[in-house]
């Protein structure tokens, strides 16, 4: 006979799994190209901002790409209207967005800048913006620092 004791363990694992699967959609490892760390020669000519997602976001992967675009909407207006800096929610399960997946490379849901220079094009995945989506004026304070140094070619 079953009792409320013996579904208390089945029920914990099955709980622990789903957090666990929904937890490695969410995270994945960075990834750079060129020389991050260093100031590239030659003034930037432009900023890219992409959120890349699938088509199922759980409600962290949301807020992760709204509060970037808010970010870039609010605080770098001008260099999006001159195109210094562009901003995309880029959905990698749809077929059009593969240039921009493959230029990239992201594994799941992630942020990603992408710097043009004169000397090349460098890109790197932000993941320190996910310990802050629990504070939306940390998050943009944040980002609003990272893209405002890229810009100034600034990669440390």
């Amino acid at each position: 006979m079953m009792n409320a004791r013996n579904l208390v363990v089945p029920a914990s694992l099955l709980l622990l799994a789903f957090i666990l699967v929904l937890a490695a959609g969410c995270t994945t490892p960075g990834e750079t190209s060129g020389n991050p760390g260093s100031n590239p020669s030659g003034p930037v000519e432009k900023v890219e901002v992409f959120h890349f997602h699938r088509t199922q976001q759980c409600s962290s992967c949301i807020t992760l790409g709204a509060y970037a675009e808010e970010t870039v909407s609010r605080y770098f207006t001008p260099e999006v209207a001159a195109g210094r800096v562009v901003f995309g929610h880029v959905n990698v399960d749809l077929p059009e967005n593969r240039p921009l997946v493959e230029q990239y490379g992201p594994t799941g849901s992630s942020l990603w800048i992408g710097v043009y220079t004169e000397a090349g094009f460098f890109k790197e995945e932000n993941v320190n913006v996910w310990y802050k989506i629990g504070n939306k004026d940390e998050y943009m304070t944040y980002l609003k620092g990272v893209i405002g140094k890229r810009l100034a070619g600034d990669f440390s």
